[in-house]
């Protein structure tokens, strides 16, 4: 099983706009992501996303690129300051391939969690609209890469 894990695209400042949505750049961000992700044959059963505005935005762009099965949906637990653990519980037990679109510190938190047990080792920078896939093996994740949007910008090879 595959988890794809995605830090929401550059957002618009809050004294721009208290929602938040992404900026111009996020949205670029977050299609060139999308496109390359989509040029590597990535699978997903669904992506779930915080609901914040951001994250939301973030998720459906994905979702055009790379078509889930079951779509797109919010999820309680994947808010900054949520605690991992409660959201762990819910990956473990899933067998198909999912993406979690989210913030940080949790996001970094959560990686952390499943890759080493603790939740306070930074393991992964996760930049704005960046993807780090983990896999299972048996019963532990391991982290398998992690596409940034400057590598995306970069065509895949044949």
């Amino acid at each position: 099983m595959h988890l794809y894990l995605v830090r929401h695209g550059e957002a618009k400042s809050e004294e721009e706009d208290p929602a938040r949505p992404l900026s111009v750049r996020g949205r670029e961000q977050i299609r060139h992501v999308a496109q390359h992700a989509a040029a590597l044959g990535l699978e997903l059963a669904q992506i779930r996303h915080s609901g914040k505005l951001r994250a939301r935005q973030t998720a459906e762009i994905l979702a055009e690129r790379l078509s889930p099965a079951r779509g797109v949906h919010e999820m309680a637990g994947l808010a900054p300051m949520d605690d991992p653990g409660k959201f762990q519980a819910e990956i473990e037990a899933s067998r198909e391939p999912i993406m979690v679109v989210g913030h940080l510190p949790h996001l970094s938190r959560l990686a952390s969690v499943l890759l080493c047990g603790d939740p306070e080792q930074e393991l992964i920078e996760f930049q704005t609209g960046a993807i780090a896939c983990l896999a299972r093996v048996e019963r532990d994740f391991r982290l398998q890469w992690v596409l940034t949007p400057d590598l995306a910008r970069v065509p895949p090879s044949d």
